[in-house]
């Protein structure tokens, strides 16, 4: 066994439970860090783990039919478990509906699962390969397409289906888009992609139910609808564990230390399901995007094998592609006191800064790759920024640095 491996034994039987970008990380990891041991990755879905964010891209677009990710796992010596899933969770036994799964260590990388609305019976969701080959094959010219839900996922697919020929409609409860992940002044200006892309968007539209073939709204508008697709946010997939002996916080995500530690010995957590300390943000944070996914992955692996070299607090970051544009977000904007624009939004291309104590902690960039690059390294290393200088598109982010 390699020298750095610090925690785990040659004949240490190593479970990861949940085969999506966080699980497949960790496991790709444990074995690129040197570890030969036992190892099994438990994925609920029959197919080979594989990547999401395409699914309401490519996939729907029928550029791609699947993206599993180009590992080659019986090499690696994974044991790969598909179509089962995790029912419960006991001391050193995994437990799943194909059976027991006994373990020495265990990742819990089970993600997230989409919300629904209960008043709406056979609407779509969107967040497996399968859901994005139903959904590809009812998007087709003139169909009449009720999407709930302005976040990232409805404006990615309103953009596809718009550029399919669909008439779409966009309800939200909020009075803007993405209210629950931008200011409203913010969300307000969005609106107007909806607008110029042909998509009928209803804001502080609240659903009641479905009626007579279509969604019926609480103010008693009828919106015809040949497909209803819900896209309002996912849920940590962790209700396999209530009632065991890891304790759940109260949003639902597994509580892991600056480690990815549970409380429970030799149970660690990544991804969507977990929430980690962020002295960075001085709170705890659950974060439900792919770059995330990605590096608590990496980082549980290396938890577990001892070369975790500091505490997990990365910059978040996510991205959406939505009405030809490239929406780029890093840092945590709350608790900012200051913001700042670099450009307007009547330009093609613009970044909007957020400042606490003259630092920067956030920044969302539309069509400006440069400023998203460079800011989350301003973000990592906590410098002051000169606002004149930070608000003038034309000078470098990187150069406003003091």
């Amino acid at each position: 066994m390699d020298a750095v491996v610090a925690e785990l034994r040659a004949t240490d039987r190593v479970v990861v439970v949940g085969a999506g970008m966080a699980g497949a990380q960790t496991a790709l990891n444990l074995r690129q860090g040197g570890w030969n041991g036992p190892l099994a990755l438990v994925g609920a879905e029959l197919h080979l783990p594989y990547d999401r964010p395409p699914l309401s891209k490519d996939v729907l677009l029928g550029k791609t039919d699947a993206t599993a990710f180009e590992i080659d796992w019986h090499g690696l010596g994974v044991d790969l478990l598909t179509g089962r899933r995790a029912t419960g969770l006991a001391d050193g036994v995994l437990h799943t509906d194909r059976g027991e799964l006994p373990y020495d260590a265990l990742v819990i990388a089970t993600g997230a699962a989409p919300r629904t609305l209960p008043g709406l019976p056979g609407a779509r969701t969107l967040r497996t390969v399968d859901d994005a080959h139903a959904l590809r094959a009812a998007l087709t010219p003139g169909r009449r397409i009720v999407l709930v839900g302005a976040g990232w996922i409805g404006a990615e697919t309103a953009t596809v289906a718009r550029h399919l020929g669909c008439e779409v409609t966009v309800v939200e409860a909020a009075a803007t888009p993405l209210a629950g992940a931008l200011p409203a002044e913010l969300g307000a200006l969005m609106a107007d992609w909806y607008a110029d892309a042909g998509v009928d968007l209803r804001c502080g539209a609240a659903v009641a139910g479905a009626a007579d073939g279509g969604v019926l709204l609480a103010d008693g508008t009828h919106l015809p609808a040949d497909e209803v697709l819900v896209g309002i946010g996912a849920a940590p997939a962790t209700d396999w564990l209530r009632g065991g002996p890891l304790a759940l916080d109260p949003d639902g995500t597994i509580p892991v230390d600056d480690r990815l530690r549970t409380a429970l010995p030799g149970v660690l957590a990544a991804g969507d399901c977990a929430s980690y300390p962020s002295a960075r943000s001085g709170t705890r944070l659950a974060v439900q995007h792919w770059d995330h996914a990605l590096h608590s992955g990496a980082a549980a692996a290396a938890s577990l094998l001892g070369t975790l070299d500091a505490p997990y607090d990365p910059v978040p970051y996510f991205w959406s592609e939505q009405f030809g544009r490239m929406v780029q977000y890093a840092g945590r904007h709350a608790g900012a006191d200051h913001l700042l624009w670099r450009g307007s939004p009547s330009d093609p291309d613009w970044t909007v800064l957020w400042l606490r104590d003259g630092a920067l902690v956030a920044l969302l960039a539309v069509d400006r790759p440069r400023d998203l690059a460079q800011g989350r390294r301003l973000i990592e290393r906590g410098g002051a920024l000169d606002p004149a200088r930070a608000a003038d598109p034309a000078v470098q982010l990187k150069a406003a640095a003091r």
